[in-house]
């Protein structure tokens, strides 16, 4: 189980992130198939979305969590805003606005879970 909380968050990026989910997925996923490389390919953009927005639309990532559990990949992620997260119109002038969307449709479940100070986003994706 990879796991990192504060203090030593802020010392990790987006890069950081996609380093342990990509090795929390192929401890998990030892055949290397097709199937395999796409979910690893899914569970590294749904980490690269929800950790780049934490950074920067949520005040800083807090707290990064990936593991394994019931067959499932749990990817949370924690940031300072309580704000959920939610879609917005695409500006064709403007990059992103994509994350949310591609979140969404890439995992079997998402939840946002709101406290006093912030929110974690978990975002499932079943193993293949």
């Amino acid at each position: 189980m990879a796991t990192h909380t504060a203090p030593e968050i802020k010392e990790m990026g987006c890069h950081d992130a996609r380093t342990e989910v990509r090795a929390v997925v192929e401890t998990a996923c030892r055949l290397r198939s097709d199937q395999t490389r796409r979910f690893r390919e899914d569970a590294l953009l749904v980490t690269s979305e929800l950790t780049s927005n934490a950074i920067l639309h949520g005040g800083g990532l807090t707290r990064f969590n990936a593991r394994i559990e019931d067959g499932s990949l749990l990817v949370q992620v924690s940031d300072r805003s309580m704000t959920a997260p939610h879609l917005v119109r695409h500006n064709p002038g403007l990059p992103g606005g994509f994350g949310w969307m591609i979140t969404q449709r890439l995992a079997s479940h998402v939840s946002v879970d709101i406290q006093p100070d912030g929110k974690t986003i978990t975002a499932v994706l079943a193993l293949p």
